[in-house]
This record gives C-alpha cells, sequence and structure tokens, in this order.
C-alpha cells in the first residue's frame, strides 16, 4: 500500500522549472532516502508533500488523501521536520510541546503521555523546562522531532533531521528513525549519505528537477569487485587468478604506497559472487604472502556522484 504517491508533480517559480514531471511512490513501513545535490528540487517536492505551497500541475496524495484538496487530512497523518526547524523562542520545551498538542488535536487525555513519550524517545528530558531560545542547534532540531511525532502520525517526512547535532546525538536519532520505521512510514532528505546506507530501505535520487534514479538500496550496491595486493611475480599471480572458478576479469593497479615487491590487482566476478577465500587458498599454497584482499562494494556516494554527473541512465 502506497503512503505517498506522486505523479508528473511539477512546479515552476515564475519561469524557472524547480520540479518536472516527477513521480514515486513509498509503501508502508518503508524508509526511503529521497537525495539530491543543491537546487535539485527535493525540498520543493517536500513542501509540496506537506502542503506548504501547490504544485503547478500533476498531482500527489498523502495517507490517500489529495495534497491540493485535502491539506488538513494530509496534515493530520504527517509529521514534518524542516531543515530550518520553525520554534517559538520565548517558550519553554515542554509547554511548546503541549501547545504543539493542542494545535494538532491530540486528544485532551492522550496529551500527557504523548508529550512524555516525545520528550523521552527524543532525549531532551534534561531540556524539558529550559527556554527554546537557550537550546543549542542540536537540541532545537530534537524539538523539532518531537514537535513531528507529538500526534503519532503514520507518515514522517524529515529534512535533514541530523543537521547541527554532533557525532553521539546523529547515532542517536539514526537509531531511533529505524525504531520509527517499524511503525512509520518515512522519507528522509540527508546530504550524509552514510547515513542513508544505515537506516534506508530505498533511494529516489532527483537531480535537475527530475528522478534520476530510484531502487532497492541492495540492487544498487551489488556491483562489487575485490582488490588484491600480494607479495609474488605479478604474471604468474594473474596465470592463478585466471584459474580461479568464477573469475570474470583481472586488472592490474598500481600498488597504493609503491612497495616494491607487491603487486596489485582489481578483480570481477561472475554475479558478484565473494572469491576472497578461494583466492587466498591459492595463493598461500603457492607461499605468496598477502598484503590486502578486500570485497569492496559500489557506495551510495559513488552512485550519487555518477547519477548528479549524468553518467548514469534515469530509472
Amino acid at each position: 500500500m502506497a503512503m505517498i504517491e506522486v505523479r508528473d508533480l511539477t512546479k515552476y517559480f515564475g519561469n524557472v522549472l524547480a520540479v518536472d514531471h516527477v513521480s514515486f511512490s513509498v509503501d508502508k513501513g518503508e524508509i526511503v532516502g529521497f537525495l539530491g545535490p543543491n537546487g535539485a528540487g527535493k525540498t520543493t517536492t517536500m513542501r509540496i508533500l506537506t502542503t506548504y505551497i501547490s504544485a503547478t500541475s500533476g498531482w500527489a496524495k498523502v495517507a490517500g488523501y489529495d495534497v491540493m484538496q485535502q491539506s488538513r487530512e494530509v496534515r493530520q497523518n504527517l509529521g514534518y521536520l524542516p531543515e530550518q526547524v520553525p520554534l517559538y523562542p520565548e517558550m519553554r520545551v515542554e509547554e511548546y510541546l503541549h501547545y504543539r498538542a493542542r494545535l494538532k488535536q491530540v486528544d485532551r487525555r492522550q496529551r500527557n503521555r504523548r508529550v512524555e513519550y516525545v520528550l523521552e524517545r527524543c532525549r531532551i528530558v534534561p531540556v524539558r523546562r529550559r527556554l527554546i531560545s537557550s537550546l543549542s542547534r542540536g537540541y532545537r532540531q530534537r524539538v523539532g522531532l518531537a514537535d513531528a511525532l507529538v500526534h503519532d502520525p503514520p507518515i514522517l517526512i524529515l529534512d535533514e533531521p541530523t543537521s547541527g547535532l554532533d557525532p553521539g546525538q546523529q547515532q542517536e536519532t539514526l537509531n531511533l528513525i529505524r525504531e520509527l520505521g517499524q511503525d512509520h512510514t518515512v522519507l528522509l532528505s540527508t546530504h550524509i549519505l552514510p547515513e542513508v546506507e544505515e537506516v534506508c530501505q530505498r533511494v529516489i535520487i532527483i537531480n535537475q528537477g527530475r528522478i534520476a534514479l530510484q531502487d532497492r538500496l541492495s540492487q544498487l550496491q551489488r556491483d562489487s569487485h575485490i582488490v588484491l595486493e600480494v607479495k609474488a611475480p605479478e604474471q604468474e599471480v594473474r596465470r592463478l587468478l585466471q584459474q580461479v572458478e568464477g573469475v570474470r576479469a583481472i586488472q592490474s593497479v598500481p600498488v597504493e604506497d609503491g612497495a616494491d615487491g607487491l603487486c596489485a590487482f582489481q578483480i570481477e566476478t561472475c554475479d558478484n559472487r565473494d572469491l576472497r577465500l578461494a583466492i587466498s587458498e591459492r595463493l598461500l599454497r603457492q607461499g605468496w604472502p598477502i598484503r590486502r584482499l578486500d570485497l569492496k562494494r559500489q557506495s551510495l556516494r559513488d552512485l550519487f556522484i555518477q547519477v548528479t554527473a549524468g553518467r548514469a541512465s534515469a530509472a
């Protein structure tokens, strides 16, 4: 079941085309990374989905409700954390969350329980009675996340949720997002690609207003190769590698530190098989010392650079 559905969404700002016939969907229970370089159109798309701005053409549905015609129902089913969190600095944290819970029509009998829950879940209990104006950017970000969660929406749209957090807080937030994915549908935008690799099942990459690529992370990262550094005669190693079943191609590469007596290879295998054990057994049988034997998979960073540079085909 698609909790977010977008079809041919287009947005002009004057003569500037910001979003160009974008189409995608996010299913119930998915955590999807929504990625793109600055100015690609991802923030504009998220603002349309959250009913902050209207589209020029196309349509989008959130929790089955049309973002143009049923904005109230969309907001009731959606929690949104923008990159720049709008807060009331003169209010105390706990006071602010109670105020937001009332605005979001959280049942009065459940309001105290929900506020306590988000205070604890977002790790802001120690600052609950402090003025928001006195908080660091990291704590403000967590107050914004608590605001997005306070009415227990089925869908969360998070724009740079770890912005301004220290490494420990970043990891706590990622753990929280992973936990939230068990009960919520999450659309996550961030420039920190390892975060996407850690918590997301699928990625959508937008570039110059268009969807450049969308697929499951497991599919996108399946391409791999083996890197070998061994102290042995290069041609003899090459002949031995060619005899290993499953080796498809062998390419000589420079040794990283130029050490004497070492030779290095990049090895491609059939169906991306991990042949490190078979290779190491043959090399050691010859008495050749191995310095490095790694399996390197294509990183999301490499893929992102390829796609946004226009060298990968569109999905």
